[in-house]
């Protein structure tokens, strides 16, 4: 059974850092792409950033770019999300996704990923 679980969220002052994981059993992992997505209430989900299936390419939204970083342990099957500089607007439920991919360079950004977990609240106060 496919199961990602993310971990790591909390409550932070601005400025602060929190790193999200995400334990995936994708089986092999190097099939997949993945990504982390954020909700905020009353607002869609928006894509955060992504990894291709080995880690060749990534992509981040404008919002976070030079701020978050994502990456991929293939050892473990875990994908991470360094968050640095955090702002209050950063403030949502993030969540992890995955995604079966032929493409080595494919970086998904749209919601339209196969796999998700059931997300972590990241809370950032001013």
């Amino acid at each position: 059974q496919v199961q990602l679980v993310e971990s790591g969220g909390g409550l932070v002052q601005a400025g602060d850092s929190l790193r999200l994981s995400c334990a995936a059993s994708l089986h092999p992992f190097s099939d997949y792409a993945m990504g982390w997505f954020r909700q905020a209430p009353g607002k869609e989900r928006e894509f955060v950033a992504g990894i291709s299936r080995y880690s060749s390419r990534t992509d981040y939204a404008d919002s976070v770019k030079d701020r978050f970083t994502i990456s991929k342990d293939y050892n473990n099957n875990m994908v991470y999300l360094q968050m640095n500089s955090l702002k209050p607007e950063d403030t949502a439920v993030y969540y992890c996704a995955g995604e079966r991919t032929e493409s080595t360079i494919r970086v998904p950004t749209t919601p339209n990923y196969a796999y998700w977990g059931q997300g972590t609240q990241v809370t950032v106060s001013s």
